[in-house]
């Protein structure tokens, strides 16, 4: 009996779908984990400073979302999961540095610059 091997082309679909969908959960938890916390007053308005500490918490949960779609990233790789991941992480890295820039200046004036 032979068994069908997927093409390599099939291949490659797969590994950018796993990457895709890694960094829609990571983003559409993030996003879902802000507003709950703006709606439950956890954090302050839209716009208005946080303090360090409600910084911290944001991080946390975000790193463990990050932690989350790399997880399933690398279970939807159809080979090498590490590196499916690391290339999700590379991305989630881009993509945070390019929003900085785009958005440095554009916000009240407190805090660092950074």
């Amino acid at each position: 009996m032979k068994t069908t091997e997927p093409t390599q082309s099939a291949k490659i679909g797969k590994s950018i779908l796993a990457v895709i969908a890694g960094f829609i959960l990571v983003f559409a938890l993030s996003l879902g984990a802000d507003a709950l916390m703006h709606a439950l007053g956890i954090f302050p308005p839209w716009g208005e400073p946080m303090s360090d500490g409600l910084f911290a918490l944001a991080a946390t949960y975000r790193a463990l979302f990050g932690i989350a779609g790399g997880f399933v990233t690398a279970r939807l790789a159809p080979r090498r999961p590490m590196k499916h991941a690391v290339i999700l992480g590379v991305l989630g890295s881009v993509a945070g540095l390019l929003g900085l820039i785009g958005t440095w200046d554009k916000g009240p004036e407190f805090g660092p610059k950074w």
